[in-house]
């Protein structure tokens, strides 16, 4: 399994766990149960392999890292997405834009660039033409911020 799959993966569980009552943990044990997740693999590719160790262990980190981080990330989509109240974004793009912001601020190994552009993949697989423009700039916006503090410090 590749990285932008394990991220595809990761993004549905960040969508499932924000409706829902279950424990985070809890909820990535039960999506990757044997029974349940060969269902999976016959409504969606992506669910047609199942992670290695590695895949596995990056899914894991980054779901529970978006929602340790959840009001920072949602912080930064407000701030970056001007006219928009939170809520009326849709909880696919939400989740999307924040495992983008989180990798960036919190996953050495995946670069700004890398995140941003597997971000916008994944908004066009899933979002209308107007969503993923809307993901584009808010994610363009965010990047180019931090490239001014770096350009400041």
């Amino acid at each position: 399994m590749t990285r932008s799959n394990a991220r595809e993966i990761a993004v549905h569980l960040i969508y499932a766990a924000r409706g829902s009552e279950i424990p985070v943990e809890e909820l990535i044990d039960r999506r990757f149960e044997q029974t349940y997740y060969a269902c999976l693999g016959s409504e969606n590719e992506v669910y047609q392999e199942k992670p290695g160790n590695k895949q596995m262990s990056y899914i894991r980190s980054a779901v529970k890292g978006v929602f340790e981080h959840i009001d920072e990330l949602d912080g930064y989509i407000s701030r970056f997405s001007i006219g928009w109240n939170l809520n009326r974004i849709s909880r696919l793009a939400r989740a999307i834009m924040e495992l983008a912001i989180y990798e960036t601020l919190y996953v050495e190994d995946v670069p700004m660039g890398v995140a941003i552009h597997e971000a916008v993949l994944l908004a066009k697989k899933y979002e209308e033409d107007e969503t993923v423009a809307f993901v584009n700039g808010v994610l363009g916006a965010f990047s180019r911020s931090l490239s001014q503090k770096d350009e400041e410090a």
